[in-house]
């Protein structure tokens, strides 16, 4: 795949001709448009749970935008396209002993949407959040333009404030990113737990030991299934493994940790290890059924699926109807990642447990790596780099009682982990006033961003998107 150590494009990668191709087709497109038309994209799927308000106009087709343009395996470095899947990224990056230092749980997860929203995973604790590993990007910002914006440089503010914007400064095109080398398996520790307390505390020390009996680990998260059962998941990739277990089909791997406390996975089933079974949200439409399960082709065994079926239901409401003829209570959604510091997680979780009836809950520590520009350098979702959080994600619904409104569990969320000094990602449903949402996600440096690269207003701004719908 490489001649005389240059990259070059394989059977996995679309070549540089391509995508220059897909990126003037782009700006044809764009060009057509009326002056002044609102400019969004058409995308099939989505990992947003916040459906658009109204109706919404043609979007810019990307879909030629959607593969890893080349893989440098000597440099450890990737350019990939913003509408590429990590599915494809892996795939692409995985045939030369490699991968993304972040590779959020699902495949469907675009690497674009993980950067200009927010991605996690088991080694997040010390590889930090997906845009964290990007060295530049290409962005189509509201003016129609193309820029290229760095760390450091005339663009750096759009590089530091794209993060946690949610396509409201612009849309990435293309991205280069750091890899990182990988061994073929990963063996699993499960460590069981009495109480949340108790897990936090061991949490604490691994996190600052880096190692679990003696011995360096590339992974960790965590699951809670009830106040008196929770777990920690230690990874560590090697080179041999005694056997390697399969959740792609019959197993289930959210079971797996109560059953097991070791185990073996390829890491390209330890990568995906969550995508089968949504986490656990598969559950609530069957498919976990020991009679069902053997029935369900392999191929829909997958998140996108899950979420074409949970996006059908929003749109439509069949099963809400149903519910209420049958003289069931309405539900609201409570789809939500947030993160709160270290040594508040306990406090969060046993508070959750005993106000929110949603369980099994996950576990994921972070902590933001970049300590080069000042103690908020990534201003839309201000987190201290160093200080360890931990990500907290809880995804189901709950009953709304009589006299109660849809929202309300949800402003209760909202309201304690700002109590706890933590911060909510913004790809489900949020309710903040526009004062607060302002002064947790960074106004004052959104807004003179928002003004340079999106003078008319053709993108609708953060708020409007994430609180208004738009």
């Amino acid at each position: 795949m490489e001649g005389n150590g240059q990259p070059v494009s394989t059977p996995l990668t679309v070549g540089w001709d391509a995508h220059r191709s897909a990126v003037a087709g782009l700006t044809a497109q764009l060009a057509a448009m009326p002056p002044g038309a609102k400019v969004r994209l058409a995308k099939r799927t989505s990992n947003l749970f916040r459906p658009r308000e109204g109706n919404q106009a043609p979007g810019l087709d990307v879909s030629a935008l959607a593969g890893v343009i080349e893989v440098d395996k000597r440099a450890r470095v990737a350019q990939v396209q913003g509408m590429a899947t990590y599915e494809t990224i892996v795939e692409a990056t995985l045939a030369h002993g490699l991968m993304p230092y972040v590779v959020p749980q699902l495949k469907s997860i675009t690497l674009g949407g993980a950067v200009t929203g927010l991605g996690i995973e088991s080694s997040s604790f010390k590889n930090g959040l997906p845009h964290e590993s990007v060295r530049e990007m290409d962005i189509l910002t509201g003016t129609g333009e193309i820029i290229t914006c760095r760390p450091d440089g005339e663009h750096s503010e759009l590089f530091r404030t794209f993060p946690n914007s949610y396509g409201s400064l612009g849309y990435s095109v293309r991205l280069e990113i750091d890899l990182q080398p990988v061994r073929p398996f990963v063996q699993l520790r499960h460590l069981r737990f009495g109480n949340v307390r108790e897990l936090t505390d061991r949490l604490a020390e691994l996190l600052q030991t880096r190692e679990l009996d003696g011995t360096a680990y590339d992974f960790i998260d965590g699951v809670v299934f009830s106040a008196e059962e929770s777990y920690l998941t230690v990874g560590t990739m090697v080179g041999q493994v005694p056997y390697t277990s399969d959740y792609t089909k019959a197993g289930i791997y959210y079971r797996s940790l109560q059953e097991r406390t070791e185990d073996y996975l390829t890491i390209h089933d330890y990568i995906w290890r969550w995508d089968t079974d949504w986490f656990w949200c598969s559950r609530a439409l069957g498919v976990q059924h020991p009679r069902l399960r053997p029935l369900v082709p392999r191929s829909l065994l997958r998140s996108d699926v899950y979420g074409s079926i949970i996006r059908f239901e929003n749109k439509h409401g069949w099963m809400a109807a149903l519910d209420a003829r049958r003289g069931k209570l309405p539900r609201e959604r409570v789809v939500q990642d947030i993160e709160v510091p270290l040594e508040r997680t306990a406090d969060f979780v046993e508070w959750f447990l005993d106000t929110i009836p949603i369980e099994p809950i996950w576990l994921c520590p972070l902590a933001v790596r970049d300590s080069e520009h000042g103690d908020r350098p990534w201003p839309l979702y201000p987190l201290e780099p160093g200080r360890p959080y931990v990500n907290v994600g809880f995804w189901s619904t709950v009953e709304i009682p009589p006299g109660g409104a849809d929202g309300d569990t949800n402003r209760l969320i909202e309201d304690k982990v700002h109590e706890l000094d933590g911060h909510k990602s913004l790809y489900s449903d949020a309710y903040y006033d526009e004062a607060t949402f302002w002064s947790l996600y960074g106004g004052d440096f959104y807004r003179p961003v928002k003004a340079a690269y999106d003078p008319d207003g053709r993108l609708p701004d953060l708020f409007a998107k994430v609180v208004n719908r738009v």
